[in-house]
């Protein structure tokens, strides 16, 4: 069984590591990309992720920090430290933080050491011509660019959306703390999120409304020391930042192509659900192979078909409830927070809420795996 993956980011890194756990071989084609530092993007796993990627042999535990908490903010309750709702508990991990960068690089060591791996550059548009042309053996191929030729070929129907916003990443150092509680605050500027790295570092993303208004960093760094009620900041890395926009694809395969991880969607970061959401469709994917792997059936176009039937419905619901939550404290910041305080008190003291809550973060829509 032959299986062609195309990019190189981190879904493609695990895909490749999760289908060589299974004897399949991979071809990774990366395509030559300008290098970005990413050395203050932090990424959220779940905890059910995060023992899936372990039982897959991606041992993460030793580069993640674990979450214990979130505690939820808005703009008026910020300044008397109270939270508007609260998920966890102190003995039970919600979820880990693993840097970008660690994560990365303990994917490439484990791809490295794999027979069953194999990388690839394309080095002209040829190789793109081939795989349009069918000209090629691979069992399957599975996309993760949205701008190669193939995306802008055979999909290109997506539903987007602008939030004409830049999200500003950066590590603060602190003075040492007790530090496995997450803060969320929904200020009037956009969320601002406090992630622990460890008890002396904590990740920061900031998503800043209306990016015409151009910022400074120096600005950025005032707004954060202002809304901060926790640490004593010693210093903050450079500031890295992005656009946000949303995108979920429409049709997710196409013959024995299948898009994957970005390419199929892309959602806010206020929940750090982007790479979860990824790592689910992973688990699905995997399911539907082993099941023909261990009936002795080759690897075609009825895995996608099927795909696609079990996923895309729920990805769309969970998309759109993200964009919801960030729309509603957008909506409600402009009211002076006056719903969301009478809403979240009422669902603070709602133990079947949190409950649900907690298991959509977890695990999406998906509750019964």
């Amino acid at each position: 069984m032959n299986v062609c993956l195309i990019g190189n980011g981190i879904s493609t890194l695990i895909l490749a590591n999760v289908l060589a756990n299974r004897n399949i071989k991979v071809s990774i084609y990366q395509e030559a990309q300008p290098k970005k530092k990413l050395i203050t993007r932090t990424l959220g796993i779940s905890k059910n992720n995060f023992n899936y990627l372990i039982k897959e042999k991606i041992n993460i535990q030793r580069k993640s920090w674990p979450v214990n908490k979130i505690k939820i903010f808005n703009e008026i309750e910020i300044e008397n430290s109270k939270e508007i709702l609260n998920f966890g508990s102190k003995s039970d991990k919600i979820f880990y933080i693993i840097k970008y960068r660690d994560l990365i690089n303990l994917l490439y060591t484990r791809i490295k050491q794999n027979k069953f791996v194999k990388q690839h550059k394309i080095e002209n548009s040829s190789f793109f011509n081939s795989i349009l042309k069918e000209e090629d053996n691979y069992d399957l191929i599975i996309n993760f660019n949205e701008k190669n030729k193939i995306s802008k070929k055979l999909f290109f129907k997506r539903n987007e959306k602008d939030y004409n916003s830049l999200a500003f990443t950066s590590l603060i150092d602190h003075e040492r703390c007790k530090n496995n509680i997450a803060h969320q605050i929904f200020t009037k500027f956009g969320p601002l999120a406090f992630l622990p790295c460890s008890n002396n570092k904590t990740s920061i993303v900031f998503s800043i409304l209306d990016q015409n208004n151009i910022i400074p960093d120096h600005k950025i760094k005032e707004l954060i020391l202002n809304y901060n009620k926790k640490y004593k900041i010693k210093s903050f890395t450079k500031f890295e930042k992005f656009k946000l926009k949303s995108s979920i694809l429409k049709n997710y395969y196409h013959k024995k192509i299948l898009c994957f991880g970005d390419n199929l969607h892309k959602i806010h970061p206020l929940a750090g659900q982007g790479l979860n959401m990824t790592i689910r469709d992973i688990k699905i994917l995997l399911n539907l192979i082993d099941f023909r792997i261990n009936l002795g059936l080759p690897l075609d176009n009825s895995i996608l078909v099927e795909f696609q039937n079990k996923t895309k419905h729920y990805n769309y619901i969970f998309s759109n409830a993200i964009d919801f939550i960030h729309e509603f404290f957008k909506f409600d910041n402009n009211f002076g927070n006056l719903y969301s305080k009478k809403l979240f008190n009422f669902l603070e003291a709602n133990s079947l809420f949190k409950k649900y809550t907690t298991k959509f973060a977890d695990k999406g829509i998906f509750f019964n795996y």
